[in-house]
């Protein structure tokens, strides 16, 4: 096994007064997709936000492809190969489906046109509405487009928080193909309160809980151990 494409060392983030993550340590091996789960509050979002440098880790280390970056500013994190998509979507609401792409592209050049050409085979609604301003479109729309928007640059890493928050089942199922095919390609790391989403595209897991990872292993066997899943997912 190669070198983790991302690992948090005993990672403590406050939040003002409130001490969110208390020694979280993980590692995320390359390809395929690994989740984080964990009830609401647990420390899912702050770990993103965390990676990404929006919340400065208070302590520990986190090391992007053996670099370290705990300290780095957000757009640097992003400028070597970090895509994040939050949980509230965060498109650009008055801009069209193809400005929100445009702005999204870090370079424009052969390379990027072809990754944008598959990505509009992979989300065929956003090429439909190409012209239209991202505010009109669906809820499940707009996800794509976040998820779309970060996957164009072709990024070695996506944190995605949430993407079937609020979305209609036959949107999730959709969600799901999509996210089967983008973790092909590209190491994606996803916080997911849908547990049947996440275990059609996860490989390993982290159970999250009071700031603390308490569980590490392969999601297919977590799905087995009804003990854990009722204490610590409310399965």
């Amino acid at each position: 096994m190669g070198e983790p494409i991302l690992s948090l060392e005993n990672v403590h983030t406050h939040i003002g007064q409130h001490h969110i993550l208390q020694g979280v340590s993980l590692n995320a091996e390359p390809g395929g997709a690994t989740i984080l789960l964990g009830r609401n509050g647990a420390g899912k979002s702050t770990t993103l936000k965390t990676i990404m440098g929006l919340y400065p880790a208070s302590t520990g280390q986190i090391y992007f492809k053996g670099q370290s970056i705990e300290k780095e500013k957000t757009h640097r994190i992003a400028q070597m190969g970090m895509g994040f998509v939050p949980e509230d979507r965060a498109v650009l609401f008055n801009l069209t489906v193809e400005e929100n792409f445009r702005l999204s592209i870090l370079e424009e050049n052969e390379k990027t046109h072809e990754t944008l050409n598959e990505v509009l085979d992979l989300f065929p609604a956003l090429k439909k509405f190409w012209k239209t301003k991202a505010g009109l479109l669906s809820g499940g729309q707009k996800q794509m487009l976040a998820i779309a928007r970060v996957f164009v640059c072709d990024h070695a890493l996506l944190l995605i928080d949430e993407p079937s928050k609020g979305l209609a089942p036959i949107v999730v199922d959709h969600l799901g193909e999509s996210l089967l095919r983008i973790k092909d390609r590209t190491k994606v790391i996803l916080v997911e309160q849908n547990f049947n989403l996440a275990l059609q595209v996860g490989s390993d897991c982290f159970i999250l809980d009071d700031g603390q990872v308490i569980f590490h292993g392969m999601i297919q066997d977590l799905a087995q151990d009804k003990t854990m899943m009722k204490n610590y997912l409310g399965i």
